[in-house]
């Protein structure tokens, strides 16, 4: 069996595809691509695998995430086209750390220790600032490995990779015998540990400990009195979330939700009363007024709410009491003029007749 039981990594490859690397050198690429991924311990919570592509633009061609079974990686790889022009490697590492190396992506937590490792293949000298870029990623926690081919710059290639370069800087004269590099990467990956080698019996997190082990749980989970299995703790406890209404369980972690009436803020955890009276969200047929969450229906000014407290109807503003005519009220629609008997005129004041 040529695969080792290797430490869980997070391991992003990056290729160079510029110009430079001929269709059939590419294919030798992708070639030592898939014979490392052979040499790996693949899976969601072993070693996790990213593929990126780069020349002038950077291509990721698969995340963390995406695949956690060889078949599928070495299926996805097969069907990699080169980029051509351009070696804007400093460009590929800022991508990686960016837009790879976060847990949307598929990298694990901080918290679980699990290293975050960059294997770039290039032929040539990165066309961009590398030093910083590559300075800034082992900061973060990054190690990288830089494989040069043929042309490659071999002072880039130091500038690029972690301490101690001499076990992080490969060598190979053509990508013909880039392969070669498999079981050199092998014996860095491989671990002899008791939790890498597979034979303990933890159900979520494996610690090494001095020839021995320990298990543990992920976020979320407590180790039960068995000190192997995991129970997800109840993180709607009251003191264990941040909810300001609901807390609803969800396998180890939690998610917050709203009372009716109320919408859940951009910060998942407090909640604003909605505005009911909004359009199209009552049934009010004029007037909405909003009441803690709900809402009450008004009329305007010379309307009245009709029994089903929604609709309106005008109001007879000639009824007696209602206006102010001193002989003769007349509706019209909403308001009234007054008007006065036969032999009478209407005064100035418009009320009343003379």
């Amino acid at each position: 069996d040529t695969a080792c039981k290797n430490q869980p990594l997070d391991l992003v490859f990056i290729i160079d595809s510029s110009r430079s690397v001929r269709p059939e050198e590419f294919e030798k690429v992708k070639i030592f691509l898939s014979k490392m991924i052979d040499t790996l311990d693949v899976g969601e919570r072993t070693t996790r695998v990213a593929v990126m592509n780069y020349a002038s633009t950077v291509k990721v061609e698969f995340p963390l995430r995406t695949y956690f079974d060889k078949a599928s990686m070495k299926e996805a790889i097969s069907h990699i086209e080169p980029l051509s022009a351009g070696t804007m490697t400093g460009l590929a590492i800022q991508t990686a750390m960016d837009e790879v190396f976060t847990e949307e992506m598929g990298s694990r937590p901080a918290t679980f220790n699990i290293p975050k490792v960059v294997i770039v293949v290039t032929d040539g000298r990165p066309q961009d600032q590398v030093q910083d870029v590559a300075a800034s990623a082992r900061t973060a926690g990054i190690e990288i490995y830089a494989v040069g081919v043929d042309r490659a710059d071999m002072q880039s290639l130091r500038i690029m990779a972690s301490e101690p370069l001499d076990e992080h800087v490969f060598y190979v004269e053509t990508y013909g015998v880039i392969e070669k590099l498999t079981s050199k990467f092998r014996e860095t990956f491989c671990a002899a540990n008791v939790c890498a080698l597979g034979t303990h019996d933890c159900e979520q997190v494996c610690v090494s400990n001095s020839g021995s082990y320990l298990c543990d749980c992920y976020e979320g989970y407590t180790l039960n009195p068995d000190k192997r299995t995991c129970s997800a703790v109840d993180m709607c406890a009251p003191g264990r979330h941040e909810c300001d209404q609901i807390c609803v369980s969800n396998n180890g972690s939690y998610v917050c939700e709203c009372y009716e009436g109320y919408t859940l803020n951009p910060d998942k955890k407090t909640c604003s009363a909605t505005d009911v009276c909004a359009s199209g969200r009552h049934d009010c047929a004029q007037v909405c007024l909003s009441n803690d969450g709900s809402y009450l229906c008004d009329c305007f000014e010379g309307y009245t709410l009709n029994p089903d407290k929604k609709t309106c109807s005008a109001v007879d503003m000639c009824a007696p009491g209602r206006h102010d005519c001193e002989q003769l009220c007349i509706r019209d629609d909403l308001f009234y003029t007054c008007d006065c008997y036969q032999g009478y005129t209407l005064n100035p004041d418009k009320k009343t007749c003379s």
